[in-house]
């Protein structure tokens, strides 16, 4: 066919865009490895991962093995010709509610493939808060197992049924959980040996002790006017760590007065 005598497509409005994955690729045709620390998703949207979990640091630790991810596509057990998996509320309402059956149906398929001993969570708003010391503890186990909510959320007697552990990343509503899940797999994912390079790096950062982190700098020495603190240039480790504490207190006091109640507990259970 003559492309010049082709006629021009006609528009019909907005352009369909599609995302692609091309880290997904580092999930597929990748056999199960023995003693690796595994995340296992049940979403509607498979196709969302390993999204940023496939680039940089996690990206890379994932295609050398140190990690592994697997997601089961919860409309596949679906019912009907649209592989339905909701309904409406029971009592009226907005909005439309997971299938307890259709829910079971994918949990029942996922987790004997999920690390032996790995817990089963699912990315609530009404869960219990999401902290470094729970990413620590996920990190230090086989693995994890995810259920990313949708619509209204999930029939309770599942998670009643499974003893599903419901976690929050903060007082907020997200559309789904699947930004939530790779958030969470993120935050243990880089504390899994060998993620990051360099272990120190985590000793000292936001939370490693119950502390925000103190302010960072770098070259130039001085920029728009604004100097390195002079502490930070001497050379002398005492004083800088004795610095950076006490900036770590001070933010801490100042933008988290919940951590730092926490904290003061703490220390009077000490004394």
């Amino acid at each position: 066919m003559d492309d010049s005598k082709t006629p021009p497509q006609k528009s019909h409005g907005r352009k369909t865009i599609r995302a692609t994955f091309k880290p997904r690729e580092l999930m597929e045709q990748s056999p199960d490895l023995a003693r690796v620390w595994k995340a296992q998703v049940i979403t509607l949207m498979p196709e969302a991962f390993p999204g940023i979990l496939g680039q940089s640091l996690t990206g890379r630790a994932l295609k050398d093995g140190l990690w592994q991810i697997e997601t089961v596509a919860l409309r596949q057990f679906g019912e009907g010709k649209h592989r339905n998996v909701d309904d409406t509320p029971a009592g009226g309402g907005a909005g439309m509610v997971l299938r307890p059956d259709i829910m079971a149906a994918a949990i029942d398929h996922a987790r004997p493939r999920a690390a032996p001993g790995s817990p089963l969570i699912y990315l609530s708003p009404r869960g219990r808060p999401f902290t470094q010391d729970m990413a620590k503890s996920l990190a230090a186990g086989p693995g994890v197992s995810l259920i990313c909510g949708r619509f209204e959320g999930l029939d309770q007697r599942v998670i009643d049924h499974y003893r599903i552990i419901e976690v929050s990343l903060g007082d907020f509503v997200l559309t789904g959980g699947e930004i939530a899940a790779q958030a969470l797999i993120d935050a243990t994912v880089r504390l899994l040996p060998g993620v990051l390079g360099n272990d120190a790096s985590t000793e000292e950062e936001s939370f490693s002790d119950g502390l925000l982190e103190h302010p960072q700098y770098t070259r130039p020495a001085e920029w728009r006017g604004m100097a390195i603190p002079p502490v930070l240039m001497s050379g002398h480790h005492g004083e800088i760590a004795k610095w950076r504490k006490e900036q770590s207190r001070s933010l801490t006091r100042e933008r988290r007065p919940d951590l730092w109640a926490t904290l003061e507990a703490k220390d009077d259970q000490k004394d």
